[in-house]
């Protein structure tokens, strides 16, 4: 078969071996001693990076796919057993591998913050496992990327933002699933087409410079374009901004009536400046419709700067650093081991604390705002909302689980708004959000943790 004919990889012989080799020698470990009763795994972020203030969940509802669909093809298996390290026992049992447990976690779009879990599974042994590399791995990329976006969005105080961020992205389920996070944040759009048809996401875009370098002149350019599509945005800096803005003018005035374009575009220089002259000759010339939409190297405090400093920009694209979220591209997450059997479990590790058993989160309010959360046991009952909700049970999403992307959305806009303002903000907080843990899931923890010392002393 020639290599352009070879059918595409399949989806779940991707995802079933799309973990890390100790998760399946752990597993076959596991199935030798008979050790498959319950357990609990949590996920959480250890530590909130300094330049963050919350953390935004997601990725919740691409976790929970992936667990229904999770399979070992024969593909697999063949794989696998050509690795000369698992038993032919054990691969037939994986064979039949279904996930089957329960998951319990944060609504997609709702701040978290250190130490609180963002999901909880509980499973036998070897599913919860397994499924860690997986689980990790969409979360974190998720959070990282609705988190960032959260914050341009509030830079931009009520203007829309769009991604065009697919192209320096780390690799395609980067580029698709981060248009999926940026718009639970908030996000108006996506370039990104496929993201689109897969998700439902507005798609938009304009042009490139290059459309117009392949014409003799700009105004010849901007005339085809026009006439195709009718109400886009020009982009005008490709030789000389102001230049560029002359040219649309003098388009308006040919076309009268028929000229129906939305916006110009400024993707370089000081934008600012630009923005503000730009606005001054398309009023000049009646066109206060028109509005100025800005891209290029943009981030939420160069959004933020250019706004507190008066320019008349009515929306932002931005790339690359909402799509790898420059500053903070990466999270100290992690899912551990907090239950087996019934009995609550740990590590001593310095600096690695865990807090065992079932948790729940309580988030308590001061009118508008949020106030401060407690972590406790999950059968507790405390002041506030309990966060850590069932989505899915014997392996199958429960229909509670929230999927649709404007419910997720209107969700993470009115949790957003109720974090504290210091918070909430793009600038560093002056303290960070009040997080406790309760006194039982404390006295727990040090009960787990005096039964294990005391278990490696004998």
């Amino acid at each position: 078969m020639a290599p352009d004919e070879q059918a595409a990889p399949d989806v779940e012989d991707r995802l079933a071996l799309f973990t890390d080799l100790y998760e399946l020698s752990m597993l076959q470990a596991y199935f030798e001693e008979g050790l498959h009763d319950s357990a609990v795994f949590t996920l959480f972020v250890r530590r909130v990076p300094e330049r963050r203030n919350y953390l935004l969940a997601c990725g919740l509802d691409t976790v929970l796919e992936q667990l229904e669909g999770l399979r070992f093809s024969r593909a697999d298996l063949d794989y696998l057993a050509g690795l000369d390290r698992f038993s032919d026992c054990f691969l037939q049992w994986l064979e039949s591998f279904r996930f089957t447990g329960e998951v319990r976690a944060v609504q997609e779009g709702t701040p978290v913050f250190a130490n609180e879990p963002i999901l909880e599974v509980r499973a036998p042994l070897p599913e919860a496992q397994l499924v860690e590399t997986l689980i990790m791995n969409q979360i974190h990329l998720q959070t990282v990327q609705a988190t960032k976006a959260a914050r341009l969005v509030t830079a931009a105080q009520g203007r829309d933002v769009v991604d065009f961020g697919a192209r320096r992205m780390h690799g395609l389920d980067a580029a698709v699933k981060g248009a999926r996070a940026f718009h639970v944040a908030g996000v108006a759009s996506t370039s990104n087409v496929l993201a689109g048809k897969r998700y439902g996401i507005p798609v938009s875009g304009t042009m490139a410079h290059s459309y117009i370098q392949a014409h003799d002149d700009e105004a010849a350019a901007f005339a085809a374009f026009a006439g195709l599509y009718p109400e886009t945005v020009l982009l005008v800096d490709t030789y000389d901004t102001l230049a560029g803005v002359r040219q649309v003018i003098d388009l308006a005035r040919r076309l009268g009536d028929r000229f129906r374009v939305r916006a110009i575009r400024l993707d370089s220089g000081d934008l600012g400046q630009l923005a503000r002259d730009a606005r001054a000759m398309l009023d000049a010339a009646g066109l206060e419709r028109v509005g100025i939409f800005a891209s290029g190297g943009l981030d939420e405090h160069v959004v933020a700067g250019l706004l507190a400093a008066g320019a008349p920009i009515d929306a932002f694209g931005v790339g690359t650093s909402m799509g790898i979220s420059t500053d903070v591209p990466d999270l100290d997450i992690a899912y551990k081991l907090a239950e087996y059997a019934g009995e609550g479990r740990l590590k001593l590790s310095s600096g690695k604390p865990i807090l065992p058993g079932g948790k729940q989160i309580f988030r308590r309010r001061d009118g508008a705002h949020f106030s401060g959360d407690t972590i406790a046991r999950e059968d507790e009952s405390l002041p506030g909302e309990p966060l850590l909700q069932p989505v899915m049970r014997e392996g199958r999403r429960l229909s509670g689980h929230v999927r649709d992307l404007a419910a997720l959305r209107e969700h993470a806009r009115q949790q957003l708004q109720s974090l504290p303002p210091e918070i909430r903000g793009i600038e560093p907080a002056a303290g960070p959000y009040p997080v406790a843990v309760s006194d039982a899931l404390q006295s727990h923890q040090a009960a787990v943790t005096r039964a294990i010392r005391a278990r490696h002393a004998e």
